[in-house]
């Protein structure tokens, strides 16, 4: 099948797919994801299959989603305006820096739509739904995407629920669903990592090799090898996305807050906020987590990231000099309690149902504030619940020390609860 621009639109193609990629552009199937490790260009390829589905078949309508709207917008429009539809674009988008569609001549529309966001987009009936990162929906997210992929909205010949993923743990739903054809996509595919004639790595392809091979663990197999993986002797072997990360709310004023501080520099800076409801439950609502800058730097951050809500306090790492900053910076502070054991095992109960079924600790999606540069090149954990899967035991036998890598964020987690469940044995060292 050959993809034609519609008379109506410039005759700009300037995207030529290889393997995976092709294979999943070309296909008219009811249900398709297209997986692979980072960087082998599964985004860029669903993107122009959109684009140039919108283009062919008039009034048809297409629709970009995600599992919340916020992270769209920092993530997969910005590859789809700046290399799909490019700067001599003629047709402005609707709705300004944040886009809910994107017109063609024709009379075709790109949706831009998020899970977490009732809107009237993912209640109509469209041509076809793609889904960025569509390892993180539950098997129920998916099948109400296809209930409204029907391809009655415009004149295209068939419909499709599509999206793309990066490998995720072997018992993923979307591993067993009989009814969605897989493409697996890798990066000798992409020709900015591997020159398609003659096989050859780029220079570019080198870079970006050697920081996948850098990576350890979970992530490495990944997102460099592209296979599905879950870590073997993790610690918090209780969590669970599903039942954990949770979408985000309005944190109500008269719920306790407070703040959970991992001292780092050349390692990340990690601040949590926390609130805790009526119930108990502790809800971790924004995160700070950024490295290569000093702690009076990271104090203004935090600061106007805390406006005027009402903290209680922000439960520290021990480093005194540290404390001492934060608290010149009017950022009252406490020393964490650093009982390794016995906080892995206060986390491990409140991440257990309760008597209702409920856990007792969630995490709310897009709740980082800032994104750090330097840790997304490498390709590095970005927030807390990155770290969790790669969060392991040193000797998985005894179960005693996790291997001391890329935790901030669990020790964060771990000074948090303890905060609040860690008992009398601590005496604290408030600033």
């Amino acid at each position: 099948m050959a993809y034609e621009i519609h008379e109506a639109q410039p005759d700009r193609m300037d995207y030529t797919p290889y393997g995976a990629a092709s294979e999943f552009l070309h296909y008219r199937g009811p249900e398709a994801i297209i997986s692979g490790p980072a960087e082998t260009g599964k985004t860029l390829g669903a993107l122009w299959k959109l684009h140039l589905c919108a283009c062919k078949y008039p009034d048809s309508s297409i629709v970009i989603c995600r599992k919340t709207l916020t992270s769209i917008y920092s993530t997969v429009l910005v590859t789809f305006q700046k290399k799909v539809l490019g700067d001599n674009w003629p047709f402005e988008p609707y709705g300004g820096e944040k886009p809910q569609w994107f017109p063609y001549p024709n009379g075709s529309r790109i949706w831009v739509a998020g899970l977490d966001k009732a809107s009237r987009v993912l209640s109509a009936e469209h041509d076809i739904i793609y889904v960025n990162q569509a390892e993180e929906l539950i098997l129920e997210d998916w099948e109400t995407l296809t209930t409204r992929a029907t391809g009655r909205a415009g004149n295209m010949p068939y419909a499709q629920t599509i999206g793309d993923m990066n490998p995720a743990y072997p018992a993923h739903w979307i591993y067993r669903r009989e009814s969605l054809q897989m493409f697996y996509s890798w990066h000798r595919e992409n020709p900015m990592l591997y020159d398609q004639d003659t096989g050859e790595i780029t220079e570019q392809g080198q870079r970006t090799m050697a920081v996948l091979e850098a990576l350890t663990g979970t992530r490495k197999k990944r997102l460099k090898d592209g296979m599905p993986a879950q870590a073997e002797g993790a610690v918090y072997d209780e969590w669970n996305d599903e039942h954990h990360l949770v979408d985000r709310f309005d944190i109500p004023d008269d719920w306790r807050r407070f703040c959970a501080v991992d001292f780092g520099y050349t390692n990340p800076f990690v601040c949590q906020w926390w609130a805790v409801d009526n119930d108990g439950r502790m809800y971790l609502y924004r995160q700070y987590y950024m490295t290569q800058r000093t702690v009076r730097a990271h104090a203004a951050r935090l600061r106007a990231l805390t406006g005027d809500e009402a903290i209680e306090t922000a439960v520290c790492d021990h480093d005194a000099e540290d404390r001492a900053t934060l608290a010149e910076e009017g950022i009252s502070n406490c020393a964490a309690d650093k009982r390794v054991s016995v906080g892995i095992d206060k986390v491990k109960e409140r991440l257990k149902p309760a008597a209702d079924g409920r856990p007792r600790l969630f995490i709310l999606r897009d709740g980082l504030a800032e994104v750090d540069p330097a840790l997304t090149e490498k390709r590095l954990p970005l927030t807390t619940e990155d770290e969790l899967p790669g969060y392991v035991w040193s000797d998985r036998a005894a179960k005693e020390v996790p291997i001391k890598e890329h935790d901030h964020g669990m020790d964060a987690l771990r000074y948090a609860v303890m905060y609040l469940d860690g008992g009398s044995e601590f005496t604290w060292g408030f600033i």
